[in-house]
């Protein structure tokens, strides 16, 4: 697949998560992708399989009071690369307003999801975390 259509793909994903509906992008997320989480937060580290970082999407959600809704700003590739900049929002358990931006910046080839960074503030991370 070219840029163009990685980049086809990834928007189509994140325009049905923003519908609310996730699953097509996980579909994407290779079985042994390796996924990178910056900062220093409790889920910060790189996972090396879609099962270990959906165990730390699941322990990011038990944190919120309701559904993550998923605002699509940009969608950028260039080769393999595809970055999306989006934002969420939802509300936590414990008061904190989760209204995260976040940039992935993904590596796709044969139309599966091989490797992310993750890119976000990791200060409200931690706060919804606490």
């Amino acid at each position: 697949m070219d840029a163009a259509e990685n980049r086809a793909m990834i928007q189509q994903a994140f325009e049905a998560w923003s519908g609310g509906d996730g699953r097509p992008f996980l579909k994407l997320v290779a079985d042994d992708v390796r996924w990178t989480v910056i900062g220093s937060t409790p889920i910060s580290r790189t996972y090396t399989s879609k099962t270990d970082f959906r165990n730390a999407l699941r322990s990011m959600s038990e944190h919120l009071a309701g559904e993550l809704r998923v605002v699509v700003r940009d969608v950028i590739a260039d080769g393999d690369k595809v970055a999306v900049q989006f934002d969420s929002h939802a509300a936590g358990k414990n008061g904190t307003a989760y209204d995260q931006t976040y940039c992935w910046v993904m590596r796709v080839t044969d139309g599966k999801v091989r490797e992310v960074t993750a890119y976000l503030d990791t200060e409200l991370l931690t706060r919804l975390l606490a």
